[in-house]
């Protein structure tokens, strides 16, 4: 199948000019929290889905990857999208080998951890895209990858996470023919559309977790400030898988351009587009929050610190002055002590035990040394 001629990715004539119906919205997603329920996917299912469509509708639904190459073969004016989640290398390569999908493409969809881009190669269209969950109870974002090949007659999509949900995208695309008719180009939308449309419930979550970090800020909890950075890292990597989406879908806008003559195709681009700046602002805004939230905690903390100093300082004043005064009032008392310890000495020679005014003397000094003592001490305010 490598071997077949690139066809031109035109939008049918008959879709452009005899459009029944309109073609139905993709669901929006609100930005408020809502606790959705996401199935499990079992692992061992590596195939998902693989359909062959002619104009917008379903005409072949393959069993196996080997019976999508053949039956494309035969079908000239069909697409085929095929599904793999987390596919062998083995599986991987032999794709690679039947629709001639470039080696280093091919390898950084076995490696996976790959930024968003796309790049061109010939005729196939390589897209990294990061869609990303939002587990609330452990309040972390859980990033997946998804890998699109898109060729002139094939959409081939890797995915190495369980967001997104192209279940979901690949029903939305059956409803609504008139719009699958465009092709790859038309599928490689949609999933676009799912992956930033996947944001609004990570954006809900985050501004959540914000808001609870505040009232922590300004509750004085301690632990507000691990969680704040841990918040803040979950943040840039959110940043880092949905800022490269505008340099995506400009350049998706400029291949789609030549061969969208209705330019419907480019007007659901343009819708992504919005969506995608709405998050971008969004994120950039978390960033700044995050950034006042550190320093206002940075600011409390210090304010918290440096009340607690005032008010040891404050006790070890008061403390002080205790002491002094006594201290004042045991030098005070130490004076009498010293006299009468003197006159307490039961020595023969001693003049004053004969004399008349002995006693008298003694008490005055006593008396004389602690009112000294008290006026000295007063006017050093230690009493």
């Amino acid at each position: 199948m490598a071997q077949r001629r690139p066809r031109l990715l035109r939008v049918p004539r008959a879709a452009v000019r005899h459009r029944a119906d309109p073609v139905p919205a993709a669901p929006e997603r609100s930005m408020d929290l809502d606790h959705e329920v996401i199935d499990d996917v079992r692992p061992e299912r590596r195939l998902i889905d693989t359909a062959i469509y002619r104009d917008g509708e379903r005409v072949r639904s393959p069993g196996s990857l080997a019976e999508t190459y053949r039956v494309l073969q035969e079908e000239p004016d069909a697409m085929a999208w095929i599904g793999l989640y987390r596919p062998s290398v083995a599986e991987l390569q032999a794709a690679a080998r039947e629709f001639g999908l470039h080696e280093l493409a091919t390898e950084d969809a076995i490696v996976a951890h790959q930024r968003p881009k796309l790049e061109r190669y010939d005729d196939t269209m390589f897209v990294v895209l990061r869609a990303t969950r939002y587990l609330d109870a452990d309040e972390q974002v859980d990033f997946g990858e998804l890998h699109v090949f898109v060729g002139p007659d094939f959409v081939l999509t890797v995915r190495h996470g369980r967001a997104p949900d192209l279940a979901a995208v690949r029903r939305r695309m059956e409803n609504a023919p008139d719009l699958l008719r465009h092709g790859p180009h038309a599928v490689l939308y949609a999933i676009l559309d799912a992956v930033v449309d996947g944001y609004a419930p990570v954006i809900a979550g985050l501004q959540h977790t914000i808001d609870e970090i505040e009232t922590q800020v300004f509750g004085g909890d301690p632990n507000v400030s691990q969680r704040t950075y841990q918040l803040s890292r979950q943040i840039i990597e959110f940043q880092r898988a949905t800022s490269p989406l505008f340099g995506i879908l400009e350049q998706l806008s400029d291949e789609v351009a030549d061969d969208d003559e209705s330019g419907e195709l480019s007007r659901y681009l343009r819708d992504v587009a919005d969506h995608a700046t709405t998050v971008a602002e969004r994120v950039s805004g978390f960033r700044q929050m995050i950034a006042n939230i550190l320093t206002v905690n940075a600011t409390l903390v210090t304010q918290a610190q440096n009340e607690k100093m005032t008010a040891l300082t404050e006790a070890s004043y008061a403390q002080s002055e205790q002491v002094k005064k006594i201290s004042a009032w045991a030098a005070i008392l130490f004076a009498p002590t010293v006299i009468g310890t003197v006159y307490g000495m039961n020595f023969r020679v001693m003049p004053e035990l004969e004399w008349d005014l002995g006693y008298p003397m003694a008490l005055g000094i006593m008396v004389g040394v602690c009112a000294v003592l008290y006026l000295l001490f007063k006017r050093r305010d230690w009493l």
